[in-house]
């Protein structure tokens, strides 16, 4: 199998401190990887309960140096791993013009867009699930996203639909298909017809504060029987040694669940290898 890490940070995200372009480039190639993309966070909103803990400004990074960044490192690598170039966008109602701009005035090989903060509130602190039981925190996560994703429109891959269900406390450990199944319905519909990627995010599945979630099989199925193929593999690495996680496992899944291909993108194209 030839496969691409296409969800990446490096030392241009504000939480990449422990890696580098460099360091994970040459894990990727220790991996067996093909080729890993660089997906920097870029977050124009912080929450306020978010800030008094970290001191954080708007967490975006500068395009041009990290650009310039990467092509020096694939200048040393070479051939043996192709790098590409993105940015994980973080979706959010009230910074939708300074999305667009950075959008518009810079060029990626792939645009991952993704929500962290939600209701002014940063799940990875707890505040998100107060007051709320398992299936309105969870469904109003994939609400934000369907609604975010079809306002944003111009993004490649859909980053961790799941990623609400990393930092609960409910026993509930899975978004499950069957529970929300005319949210995920519109957002396969929308994903499917506008020729863009669901993301398996593996740091997802790998445990959190002895907290283990589970994927929904059904969901991945679903979204083939509607005739969804993008599927996109992403580590979520902030270090070297992330780098690639769990592929193995769930290149092999995907394959068992009647999956083709893995996909990624170059110059915003579209690019489909085989399992």
């Amino acid at each position: 199998m030839v496969l691409f890490d296409n969800h990446n940070h490096s030392q241009f995200s504000f939480d990449g401190g422990r890696t580098s372009v460099e360091a994970s480039a040459r894990a990727a190639v220790a991996a067996g990887l093909r080729g890993i993309c660089f997906s920097d966070h870029c977050d124009h909103y912080v929450p306020p309960m978010k800030a008094s803990f970290e001191n954080l400004v708007p967490e975006y990074f500068d395009v041009a140096e990290q650009q310039a960044e990467i092509s020096r490192v694939q200048s040393l690598i070479g051939d043996r791993l192709h790098i590409l170039k993105g940015i994980e966008i973080g979706m959010y109602e009230e910074c939708h013009e300074q999305i667009r701009k950075v959008l518009e005035e810079n060029s990626f090989d792939q645009v991952l867009a993704s929500v962290h903060y939600i209701e002014q509130t940063d799940p990875y602190y707890g505040g998100y699930y107060e007051g709320k039981e398992w299936r309105q925190a969870y469904g109003g996560y994939l609400e934000t996203i369907y609604r975010e994703m079809t306002w944003l429109r111009d993004f490649d891959i859909m980053g961790h639909y799941d990623y609400i269900v990393r930092y609960a406390s409910y026993p509930v450990t899975s978004i499950r298909y069957r529970d929300f199944s005319d949210i995920f319905d519109e957002m396969f519909r929308f994903l499917i017809h506008e020729g863009k990627a669901l993301e398996i995010n593996t740091k997802s599945y790998e445990g959190h504060r002895g907290r283990l979630v589970e994927l929904d099989h059904d969901v991945l199925l679903r979204y083939r029987e509607m005739g969804g193929e993008i599927i996109s593999l992403g580590s979520d690495s902030h270090e070297p040694s992330r780098v690639g996680a769990g592929f193995a496992r769930h290149a092999a899944l995907l394959k068992s669940l009647g999956f083709r291909w893995t996909a990624h993108y170059e110059s915003r194209k579209l690019v489909q290898l085989p399992l």
